[in-house]
């Protein structure tokens, strides 16, 4: 492959694709460890290799239709990575002492949602930038 001749799009694609990939091994590790005990755990899980493998085919190939999805399933990679940042936060709070630090180092990590939807932005700035 001839990556000079790519336009940035596509890298964008292409890198959205293996940042998803690399977020989907993180939660899924995180979230069995917590023995998935609420259903909402299974959204990153398996919506964050969906995005990754819809990423990898638009770098690789620009087809209408599967742009289309995408757009759909970054706007849903928002929505998700927002109620996740709500739930890791609360459960931050339920936690023995509250919202201290400590709770912060050990509880869930409040970040993570954040990446979730930060990355779904990037993969929409990618198909809304033309």
């Amino acid at each position: 492959m001839n990556w000079g001749h790519w336009p940035m799009e596509r890298v964008v694609f292409a890198f959205v694709g293996i940042a998803f990939l690399a977020l989907w091994v993180q939660v899924t590790l995180s979230h069995y460890r917590q023995n998935f005990h609420h259903k909402a755990m299974w959204v990153p899980v398996i919506s964050a290799p969906v995005f990754s493998l819809t990423a990898f085919v638009l770098a690789l190939a620009r087809l209408e239709w599967l742009l289309s999805l995408f757009l759909y399933l970054m706007w849903f990679g928002v929505l998700a990575g927002g109620v996740g940042f709500y739930y890791h936060f609360h459960g931050v709070g339920i936690r023995v002492g509250g919202y201290t630090m400590r709770n912060f180092l050990v509880g869930p990590p409040v970040v993570l949602p954040v990446m979730f939807s930060a990355l779904s932005v990037l993969g929409l700035i990618a198909y809304y930038w033309r």
